[in-house]
């Protein structure tokens, strides 16, 4: 693990891996349902206990009535869970940059809910996505909140999502001249979406500049576990319409990925998820059930080596269709 640590401020640990929470509370695209409640638990826990401690949320996650589920549910589990890594737990949750928060006292504001709902602070608070692509004029202020919620010390550290290299450096000179450090920078990376990487050229800006670079959606929204094809039932949705997309152009991936799967007596997603760390970044997988938390567990403990990196690398290179990428996502 990796300790960032932050003039005045308690550190954050950084696990190899962590948990993605989108699902906890998002009835239309993962069909969550409040039965489904103590089993999260559980999954949390198990988690925990395998020192996948870094857990993110977004405050615009949860669909309907269930705005917000995803942090009210983390507080709860957080609350109730005694054992080992405990004191390690960061709570990390995303501000979105909705229309009508134009103030830094706006971020401030939707920061304190989402202490709320968590019933403690934030560990580490996150810019949602960038408003560099059609109201630039809009980011300064909600930068300006989330450093003052760092220099009140309302939250250990700050964090950014969905930023490019030329963007995420000058942020970075913004909350320099403020004497704030950025923590962590999380982008969608996977065998399935390398474009950040490889065509922004993240991952060197990251290291050079300190910054912890997060992957969420490391298994492409579920395609990367071998649970689905054309033959089988699709998931319900826009998910289903996009498997049927995308899976007739990524099929020499998944063969590789089972090969070197059957290979290292791995799962299919465990070697998706170690190819993320191998890259240098922290996977952040979701997991809804115990046997999904158990599989991503799995990733650890063990690495690639380099020969199937290259082959997992030329096979995604040189794919008919991707995953599509964020629209907030800046160059």
């Amino acid at each position: 693990m990796g300790l960032a640590q932050t003039q005045n401020h308690q550190p954050i640990t950084f696990p190899l891996m962590g948990c993605g929470t989108w699902a906890w509370g998002n009835r239309l695209l993962w069909g969550y349902d409040q039965s489904m409640d103590r089993q999260l638990q559980e999954v949390f826990n198990l988690c925990v206990a395998n020192g996948v401690t870094l857990f993110d949320s977004g405050d615009s996650y949860g669909t309907g009535k269930l705005q917000g589920r995803s942090e009210t549910l983390l507080g709860q589990f957080y609350r109730d869970y005694q054992g080992i890594n405990q004191n390690n737990i960061c709570l990390a949750t995303k501000l979105a940059a909705y229309p009508w928060r134009l103030t830094r006292q706006s971020m401030i504001s939707a920061c304190q809910a989402s202490a709320k709902r968590l019933g403690k602070k934030v560990d580490l608070v996150q810019m949602h996505w960038s408003t560099a692509n059609y109201a630039p004029w809009q980011e300064r202020a909600l930068l300006g909140g989330l450093g003052d919620l760092y220099q009140q010390g309302q939250v250990k550290g700050v964090g950014l999502s969905n930023y490019g290299s030329k963007r995420l450096k000058q942020v970075y000179q913004i909350f320099s001249d403020r004497h704030i450090p950025i923590l962590s920078l999380q982008v969608q990376y996977s065998l399935l979406s390398t474009y950040p990487v490889t065509e922004l050229g993240l991952k060197e800006v990251c290291d050079e500049l300190g910054i912890k670079l997060i992957a969420y959606s490391p298994l492409g929204l579920g395609l990367l576990t071998g649970k689905y094809d054309e033959k089988n039932a699709l998931p319900k949705g826009v998910r289903g319409i996009l498997f049927k997309r995308l899976l007739p152009g990524i099929r020499p991936l998944l063969q590789c990925l089972e090969a070197v799967a059957q290979h290292r007596e791995k799962t299919m997603a465990q070697v998706a998820l170690n190819w993320c760390i191998c890259k240098g970044t922290i996977p952040i997988p979701g997991a809804k059930t115990l046997v999904q938390a158990q599989d991503n567990i799995g990733a650890l403990g063990w690495r690639l080596d380099e020969g199937e990196i290259e082959e997992l690398d030329r096979v995604a290179a040189n794919l008919e269709r991707k995953m599509v990428q964020n629209i907030f996502q800046t160059r």
